[in-house]
């Protein structure tokens, strides 16, 4: 080994702890890169695969009633290259050992079992016999949720009629890789499930014999999705349409790929900064190695090394770190990536899997790793390579000291000698300190990140489950009723309070923008479900009005006092215009709200309701599971309590591992700058600090220079921390919302101390690990270095 090589690896050797710490804080931004993008690649090639193996269709459109008779006409539209009508709609089911109702989602399953679109891939058991009338499949995770096997039986209440189903075969299907039921936040597999039912039982069900009332379509490649929307309405029109949507509005596809848009974002925001700290620690710890090398470069530059050798050397010798970093964060990352991977493919019911982190992925987190390096030791390498060997084998010239300001203040405040020289020391490397300062404050700024999501997530829990959504229950009707058919719904057992309201699925338009959202109509001083505004307080809907979340007033750039147009897809089917009076900040959905009286009188109907909000006593929620199971007008009962206990016990799993995840991260990167700060300082200062101790300072007041300076840069980091923090968390919030839910920037003062408290903790043990090294100093030896 050439003598450079010897030197590159003793150095490395020496300086392994610091080595370590710096690696550390890199290797989390390469294993943030990789796993940011190896979810976001397995996640989309595996929807990609499930959905051409099991053919997902491209545009899909309900209607009331439509004749099979259409379909010809249907399969003939340009752009389209297969079709597949079916029967659909909701029954309560009665399941063994579950006291609670459970809405069935049924599907008509074809006479010969053939799928042409929309395949479900089967997880256990057969697939119904062709004539089989009560033979079922359903959904492996309502299945799994039940404890429910192949050959087990449930009750279910088609249309009145109470029906013994059997399960041949439990499976998973494209269209419910995010399953959430009618009336429900979240999913709920245990109250909501799909149930295949033969094609001849669901049309005698839903009085349906010759007719269907969903549509599935498959597109020729290249065709464009809104001219078959189009046709598909124009057709449909006569029958109910409830107006045709494509791939990316369906409520499953739609948070699979928010979710890939999530991952995306956190690729974009939080590797740079484990980046950017790394470059800062290797262009410190590299800056003070040149400067002790000095003679040791003079004399490799005297013996025939060329200045474009020794710049190598450093560089290198930053390299080695690099590779530490890089291995430590391929290894972390590529099992973080693939167990979350994993997690997702659970959670999103993927049959199968695709995980792969390309080649390229590695390459460039370790590109990025290897750039970060050398960037930060280019400036130290250069100085390095720029030293003439005279003026490197000579000792460097002593800092050169002016009075100050700062020296005339510290004179009239008369602050004590240690703290003075603490003060100068910043004052004397002001780069360093404000670098330093930077790296500190991004450790806060990962903790204020991380607690920002609590307070966030519980500001949507109390918004959406304690203001606006306050009922205990939700009793969906299979069509729209008389007003005072809420008369029966509060003598139903345990109910002690109940509200009507309507939903109507409608496009809503101002200018060119438009969206198509459902429009709920509420009663003036709803208790129950409630809009709430800005201030806390509960907001009506004025007759003639429409209140609608900030998302959607910013999509459609309508604000109060705009008049928009409300195509509705149900009833009369027309247009009107409506005139916004209020806009409110809701996390769930993109919410659209008006006044109940006002929306009967524009359907120029009786008055009516389609869904009931209850309150309900909880020693009697038994009998009101019991009675609801024999009304046929209920095509389900969504418990909110249900949904409450089970969003707060998923968020709570969940802000454990976020929280610990980057507590983590935050205290590497603090022990990365403080603790190589410190020993920068120790190596700096040594001569100085054994001074004072042969002039007969005490170990505690020495301790307090090393000690105190490191801590005072750290308090200075505070504020700094607390504006990026912010800024992070505001990026988050615009990265993480979407149409499904969106993400509030809620920041409260206990967030701000918990990031400052954990920061300066780790500070302090990192700093009193460098301190002990002053018990050790050997002062004669010290004294006799050459400055």
């Amino acid at each position: 080994m050439q003598v450079l090589d010897i030197k590159l690896f003793r150095d490395f050797r020496r300086l392994w702890v610091q080595v370590l710490a710096i690696a550390m804080v890199l290797a989390c931004g390469v294993a943030i890169v990789l796993t940011s993008f190896g979810m976001y690649r397995a996640l989309g090639e595996t929807r990609q695969a499930y959905y051409e193996r099991n053919r997902f269709a491209d545009v899909f459109v309900a209607a009331k009633r439509a004749p099979q008779s259409l379909l010809p006409d249907l399969r003939r539209v340009a752009g389209v290259q297969a079709v597949e009508a079916r029967i659909t709609g909701y029954s309560i089911l009665d399941v063994p050992g579950h006291a609670e109702t459970v809405v069935g989602h049924i599907l008509s399953l074809p006479e010969t079992g053939e799928h042409v679109l929309n395949v479900p891939v089967l997880r256990r058991g057969a697939a119904p016999l062709p004539g089989a009338r009560y033979d079922v499949m359903v959904n492996d995770a309502f299945a799994l949720a039940h404890g429910l096997a192949p050959g087990d039986s449930f009750d279910a209440n088609l249309n009145g009629t109470l029906r013994r189903l059997t399960i041949t075969g439990t499976v998973l299907s494209p269209e419910f890789i995010y399953s959430i039921g009618p009336g429900q936040l979240m999913p709920d597999n245990a109250a909501y499930g799909i149930v295949w039912l033969p094609e001849r039982t669901a049309e005698a069900a839903f009085d349906m014999t010759g007719a269907f009332n969903h549509l599935s379509v498959k597109l020729v490649p290249g065709a464009r999705a809104e001219a078959v929307i189009d046709a598909m309405d124009d057709l449909l029109d006569d029958y109910g349409g409830l107006g045709a949507y494509g791939r990316d509005l369906h409520p499953s596809d739609s948070f699979v790929s928010a979710e890939l848009n999530q991952l995306r974002g956190m690729a974009l925001v939080l590797p740079p900064i484990f980046f950017g700290i790394s470059a800062f620690l290797v262009s410190m710890v590299m800056g003070r190695i040149v400067t002790l090398e000095r003679s040791e470069i003079g004399l490799l530059k005297a013996i025939g090394y060329s200045d474009t050798e020794v710049m190598l050397h450093y560089q290198l010798l930053a390299g080695l770190v690099a590779l530490v970093g890089i291995a430590v964060g391929w290894i972390f990352g590529a099992w973080l990536a693939h167990g979350l991977a994993v997690q997702y493919a659970q959670f999103f019911d993927f049959p199968f899997l695709i995980y792969s982190v390309s080649p390229g992925a590695y390459a460039g987190a370790g590109l990025l790793a290897l750039s970060t390096t050398a960037l930060g030791a280019a400036r130290s390498a250069w100085r390095a390579a720029r030293l003439a060997p005279a003026v490197a084998m000579q000792p460097p010239a002593p800092p050169q000291f002016r009075r100050s300001l700062l020296d005339r203040m510290l004179e009239h405040v008369r602050v004590r000698q240690s703290t003075t020289m603490i003060l100068r020391s910043l004052a004397r490397w002001p780069l360093r300190s404000a670098l330093t300062i930077l790296g500190l404050s991004l450790a806060v700024s990962a903790v204020v990140a991380a607690f920002f999501i609590n307070d966030a997530l519980d500001e949507i829990i109390d918004r959406a489950f304690f203001q606006s959504n306050r009922q205990d229950a939700v009793l969906l009707f299979s069509d729209d009723l008389p007003d005072t058919a809420l008369a029966d719904v509060a003598r139903l057992p345990g109910v002690l309070a109940a509200e009507g309201q309507q939903a109507h699925p409608a496009i809503l338009r101002h200018g060119a923008r438009w969206k198509r959202v459902a429009i709920e109509a509420r009663a003036p001083g709803a208790d129950l479900a409630r809009i709430v505004g800005r201030d806390g307080r509960a907001v009506d809907a004025p007759p003639g009005g429409i209140v609608l979340s900030q998302r959607l007033a910013q999509h459609l750039n309508a604000g109060p006092g705009t008049a928009i147009e409300a195509e509705f897809l149900t009833g009369r089917r027309e247009t009107h215009t409506i005139t916004v009076t209020d806009t409110v900040e809701q996390y769930f959905g993109l919410g659209a709200y008006v006044d109940l009286g006002y929306l009967n009188t524009l359907f120029r109907q009786r008055p009516q309701i389609g869904s009931a909000n209850v309150l309900v006593d909880p020693a009697a929620l038994g009998a009101l599971h019991a009675r609801v199971r024999e009304l046929p007008v209920l095509m389900g009962l969504a418990m909110l309590t249900d949904t409450r206990q089970s969003f707060q016990d998923t968020i709570r799993q969940n802000i454990v591992i976020m929280n610990t995840v980057y507590i983590t991260i935050a205290v590497l990167i603090t022990v990365g700058v403080a603790y190589n700060g410190a020993r920068i300082q120790l190596s700096e200062r040594a001569r100085e600090l054994a001074s004072l101790r042969i002039l007969g300072f005490t170990r505690t007041e020495v301790s307090y220079i090393l000690v105190g300076e490191t801590m005072l840069l750290a308090l200075l980091a505070q504020p700094l921390g607390w504006l990026i923090g912010t800024w992070i968390a505001t990026a988050m919030t615009n990265a993480f919302s979407s149409d499904l839910y969106t993400i509030p920037l809620v920041l409260r003062p206990h967030t701000f101390s918990l990031a400052s408290l954990v920061v300066l903790g780790a500070a302090a043990v990192s700093v009193l690990i460098v301190r002990r090294r002053l018990d050790r100093l050997d002062l004669v030896t010290v004294m006799k270095t050459r400055e």
